[in-house]
């Protein structure tokens, strides 16, 4: 379904990624990991189409991403769903309009539809109760979880997670990683999670692709990971 083949990203002569290539299948989820400005959120926003490669490719279902028109990049992010590293509530909206918000720009479903699906979405990530809060007036964990609702709404094809456990404590964290995988059950997308939870996310993820100096340094199992005896692998699961 995505294929990502010899991708290649510089920012001021600084190479980020070095010729990147592998492929996810339907239904699968993957966790991308590596060491702090390894090129995991770049990568990232290339899929989504938020940047554009310097040389190789992005494909979806046949979909060149980078080369793609505005047309058929906007009807690509219909199927999209980004949960962002630090939720990007919009402040000024309480948690039902943040889960709204898409369903009212983009669908044309009626106040008591659009009411419907995003109580039970919020039912989904256990904020019920909550939808009258503001994000100032909710924890990191609570914010968390209203934006993976807001990314679920509209049951997306496919989710991209950038560092959803960032910020947070053990627990909650530990939570959030379960939250997206009774999420994956319930809707089957596609996945890719940006993580430091190594090795938490094995539990939830189909393969593990790890980037190492701009180069994909290893892929496999979560079983193969916690088995390597390459170094540079011990390294980063044994912190």
């Amino acid at each position: 379904m995505i294929k990502i083949e010899n991708l290649k990203k510089s920012f001021d002569g600084h190479d980020v990624l070095k010729g990147i290539s592998f492929e996810i299948g339907k239904g699968e989820v993957f966790a991308l990991v590596g060491g702090s400005g390894g090129g995991k959120s770049v990568l990232l926003k290339h899929v989504a189409g938020l940047m554009r490669p310097d040389q190789g490719s992005v494909t979806v279902d046949g979909l060149e991403i980078g080369t793609a028109g505005r047309e058929a990049l906007r009807t690509f992010r219909e199927r999209l769903g980004f949960l962002f590293q630090g939720g990007a509530l919009f402040d000024s909206l309480d948690v039902y309009e943040n889960v709204a918000f898409p369903l009212k720009e983009k669908s044309k479903l009626g106040r008591d539809a659009i009411r419907e699906k995003v109580m039970e979405e919020l039912e989904n990530v256990g904020l019920t109760g909550s939808e009258h809060r503001f994000p100032s007036q909710i924890s990191g964990g609570m914010v968390k979880r209203a934006a993976l609702a807001r990314a679920l709404v509209e049951e997306p094809e496919i989710m991209l997670f950038d560092e959803p456990t960032t910020g947070l404590d053990p627990v909650t964290g530990q939570s959030i990683l379960t939250l997206i995988d009774s999420c994956h059950q319930r809707l089957s997308f596609t996945g890719i999670i940006v993580t430091h939870e190594i090795p938490k996310v094995f539990a939830i993820v189909d393969r593990v692709v790890m980037l190492h100096d701009g180069f994909l340094k290893a892929e496999g199992t979560p079983a193969d990971f916690s088995e390597s005896r390459d170094p540079v692998i011990r390294a980063f699961l044994d912190g």
